[in-house]
């Protein structure tokens, strides 16, 4: 087992599934929070991480926004994305695909100026002192309005050629894929990649949903498509990926233990599965924690593990 934890760590990886505000470690929140006097309801370290214990996806979410409320400049939306790209390499990832959430910081009065500039000077530093090729995907928040969104896809465009792709996450429940149809179209119109989260706390029609309504070549999480052997053999054949976060699934009570988790499971069955850390900050694990617990739980091979690494460059956006 020492063997292959150590080949995983030496291995080269791409990242395809991953929320820069899931990033925000409770040292730097705490930080920021002091940088920019915000207040926030915890009085230490300890506190916050005893706070990261959930029951299902909602009360992550409350948590994190009420996190990103210390990200506030562009030097805090800089200092947050470089973090991560020192865990990216300590993490030997070598190409990661960075969601962000314009609507989790315009609705507070930040500019979406002030995020993505931010972000991009780090993606730009990483690439030149790091070779970590990265693209960003901008997610729209369920949980909010189409026309929200819309305003949102607006507000992107003095930036696209910065940002490679749109997804859809938060709230899963209630909040179907179908009710973002229009803006995924629009979205298209102007060059974006479509993807979305749909399957994980959601039931299998949500990712017919996103396949067929919202025509997505990507699905995030996916997990439920197991409930639904005609999907499987339809992404199996279609070869459409799903980025798939096993810390995240257990953090957040879409399986119960890491022990039961489906991931070996849709490898047998040929789906297109990568491994992802999700929010890493909150989910209690990296791109290399992520493997290192499957592998040792579901007693992946050697073979599975490359498989699994190999599916995170194939199914990249390049």
């Amino acid at each position: 087992m020492e063997d292959l934890i150590q080949h995983i760590r030496n291995t080269p990886k791409a990242e395809l599934h991953l929320h820069i505000e899931g990033t925000l470690e409770p040292e730097m929140l705490f930080d920021l929070a002091a940088r920019n006097q915000v207040s926030i309801p915890y009085p230490s370290i300890a506190s916050l991480r005893k706070a990261y214990q959930f029951n299902c996806l909602q009360d992550f979410l409350d948590l994190y926004y009420a996190g990103a409320s210390v990200l506030l400049t562009e030097q805090d939306f800089f200092d947050l994305t470089w973090a991560y790209f020192l865990r990216c390499k300590e993490n030997n990832i070598v190409h990661t695909e960075i969601m962000f959430d314009p609507q989790t910081h315009t609705e507070r009065g930040v500019s979406f100026e002030t995020v993505i500039s931010g972000i991009q000077k780090a993606r730009e530093r990483a690439e030149k002192e790091m070779g970590i090729s990265s693209f960003l995907i901008m997610s729209y928040l369920r949980h909010l309005s189409e026309d929200d969104a819309m305003r949102t896809l607006e507000a992107s465009l003095p930036y696209k050629q910065y940002i490679k792709a749109v997804g859809l996450d938060s709230s899963e429940r209630d909040n179907p894929p179908s009710k973002f149809e229009r803006v995924f179209n629009a979205s298209a119109k102007e060059g974006y990649i479509l993807l979305a989260h749909a399957g994980e706390e959601g039931p299998a029609e949500y990712i017919w949903e996103a396949l067929q309504k919202l025509h997505v070549s990507r699905i995030d999480h996916g997990n439920n498509c197991l409930s639904d052997p005609t999907l499987v053999q339809y992404l199996t054949e279609q070869d459409i990926p799903l980025t798939v976060c096993p810390l995240s699934n257990v953090a957040l009570a879409v399986v119960k233990d890491i022990s039961e988790h489906p991931i070996k499971k849709m490898l047998k069955l040929g789906l297109r599965v990568t491994v992802n850390s999700d929010d890493p900050a909150y989910f209690g694990g990296y791109l290399n924690d992520n493997f290192i617990a499957i592998t040792e739980a579901l007693q992946l091979t050697k073979s599975e593990i490359d498989k699994l690494i190999e599916n995170g460059f194939k199914y990249s956006l390049h």
